[in-house]
């Protein structure tokens, strides 16, 4: 069965790139069905026209630092009395859709990401490979732990409101070193639309001052066996098995 993969770099968190790409649909003039879909992870959808004539659209949607890749892979079969011409064309066509469909998916998701409100956080980490954690102290989350980080200023970038928070909570400079992972956030973060912001974490050290609980209860460098000992945030949990791994490897 012949195939097309395409690959874009969308400047736009998970939910986001997720949500627009289910907005916009396909672009194929007939009626697809849903066979998967795990938001904001994957979707499949199937067209099927007359013996032998199917055309299956599987994407994929992954976290990086500069945003969610998303990973396209179309298949199609001619049918039986299609012939290899007859899916040459059909490939051109699918081709050309694509493209311009890309074109318009990404500039919709860049732009409807702008009106998301993102939270950041730093999985700060000593040269005994320790982890910074924090407590919080106040709201309906008190006495739970977390990795230190808040909600990214309008015209801020993810990286900039990182090292601003870690300043603001932590009196320290910290220097993020590479992009962790993100979580999808239940409920509304600052008024926006239920479920659209994510928590995007960066691990990081410090270069400047020591880690001072100005807004949590308190802060603790803790190695990767004593994590799990904590009671963590929903958002924050997600993410201990790829600090586990960060903290074996360096």
């Amino acid at each position: 069965m012949p195939q097309l993969r395409f690959t874009t770099l969308v400047e736009a968190p998970l939910t986001v790139a997720f949500d627009v790409a289910r907005r916009l649909g396909r672009p194929w003039p007939y009626p697809l069905a849903e066979v998967e879909s795990v938001r904001p992870y994957s979707d499949v959808y199937v067209a099927t026209r007359g013996p032998g004539r199917r055309l299956t659209h599987t994407r994929r949607f992954s976290a990086t630092g500069t945003g969610t890749l998303v990973e396209e892979q179309v298949d199609w079969s001619a049918g039986p009395l299609g012939g290899s011409l007859d899916g040459m064309l059909l490939g051109r066509r699918v081709l050309r859709s694509m493209q311009s469909h890309l074109d318009a998916y990404a500039a919709a998701a860049a732009e409807a990401a702008r009106g998301v409100t993102q939270v950041v956080g730093a999985a700060l980490v000593d040269d005994r490979r320790r982890v910074l954690v924090a407590q919080r102290r106040s709201g309906s989350l008190a006495g739970l732990w977390e990795f230190p980080g808040g909600k990214v200023e309008s015209g801020e970038d993810d990286l900039a409101a990182v090292v601003r928070e870690c300043r603001e909570e932590l009196g320290v400079d910290v220097v993020p070193e590479a992009f962790l992972g993100e979580v999808p956030l239940d409920g509304v973060v600052a008024g926006g639309a239920p479920g659209a912001s994510t928590l995007r974490v960066w691990w990081g050290r410090v270069v400047g001052g020591k880690p001072v609980a100005h807004e949590h209860s308190e802060v603790r460098w803790l190695p990767a066996e004593a994590l799990e000992e904590l009671d963590w945030i929903p958002a924050d949990r997600p993410l201990l098995p790829a600090v586990r791994t960060l903290l074996a490897r360096l």
